[in-house]
């Protein structure tokens, strides 16, 4: 989070895929050049002006992608998005469907009654 100058509101900003991939990239090579892990992020992030955890965080998800470390890959993470959200326009959907056919049962059996 970044603050607003002067409001004391925080905001959040919105950084490009490039932006995370060139930072991803800066850690990385730092890493390799000083044959150590340590600071690193915290190096890249002061340099660019970034959040120190927003790096932290692409970093490591980026090492899940690369297939270094285990974990959720962006990839599955989006694709469980999407079928959360498409399970929940379908229940939505379902439930629509039951009442629909509870009123219109109810309709048939007024009128059967008659």
């Amino acid at each position: 989070m970044v603050s607003n100058q002067g409001s004391g509101k925080p905001t959040t900003r919105r950084y490009s895929p490039e932006e995370k991939a060139a930072a991803v990239r800066m850690v990385r090579t730092l890493r390799a050049e000083l044959g150590t892990e340590h600071g690193t992020v915290q190096r890249v992030a002061t340099q660019l002006g970034y959040g120190i955890e927003s790096v932290r965080t692409w970093v490591k998800q980026a090492d899940v992608d690369d297939g270094n470390v285990v974990g959720v890959t962006t990839i599955e993470a989006r694709r469980m998005r999407e079928l959360e959200q498409e399970n929940r326009e379908l229940r939505r959907a379902n439930e629509i469907l039951k009442r629909a056919a509870s009123f219109f049962g109810a309709e048939l059996d007024r009128q059967h009654r008659k």
